[in-house]
């Protein structure tokens, strides 16, 4: 029998609550969440649980973060990207946020985080067609333009990565003000 399955994340920007309650779901089929993966989750065999998970965003977590959550009742599972951190504990365990304004806070950070990578990729993309240009105009040597455009392409795909979430936190801050 497996004892290591992996399952897909609807990404956490947008279907954070969905995935939680999969995970939820799997544990109590005895499919503990391991760590996270390139987009999802590694889940190992151990004993069936009735576990709630929630899912929090600190980047300098130190000991005092993960003993806060301990005291509160959430162990931690796992943390991926140094900032992004699992946590789960039994039914009936006080939210991790329990009012809209720590929601917020939560996806604040999230959104800043993600929207500094997404910044970054835009001023390459900005540079890359600078250089674009210049190799049109003849200011630049041709194969500089074509190497420009493989990057050019390329940098617009990696911004997807960031973002789509930094629209999809967005969205989800933009509802949360008007509750």
């Amino acid at each position: 029998m497996k004892k290591t399955k992996y399952i897909m994340s609807g990404g956490t920007a947008f279907a954070e609550q969905e995935d939680l309650q999969k995970l939820s779901d799997y544990a109590k089929k005895g499919w503990l969440l391991d760590r996270m993966v390139f987009f999802g989750y590694a889940l190992k065999k151990g004993e069936p649980q009735d576990l709630i998970y929630s899912l929090d965003f600190q980047k300098h977590a130190d000991d005092e973060y993960f003993m806060l959550f301990e005291e509160a009742g959430w162990q931690h599972v796992c943390t991926t990207g140094h900032a992004t951190h699992i946590f789960s504990a039994p039914p009936g365990t006080k939210p991790i946020y329990s009012d809209i304004e720590t929601i917020i806070d939560k996806y604040k950070r999230e959104k800043y985080f993600v929207g500094k990578a997404a910044l970054s990729i835009l001023v390459a993309m900005v540079f890359l067609l600078l250089l674009d240009i210049m190799s049109l105009y003849g200011w630049l040597p041709e194969a500089a333009g074509t190497i420009s455009d493989i990057l050019l392409m390329a940098s617009i795909g990696l911004l997807i990565v960031p973002g789509l979430p930094y629209l999809a936190y967005q969205r989800k801050l933009k509802k949360l003000r008007n509750i």
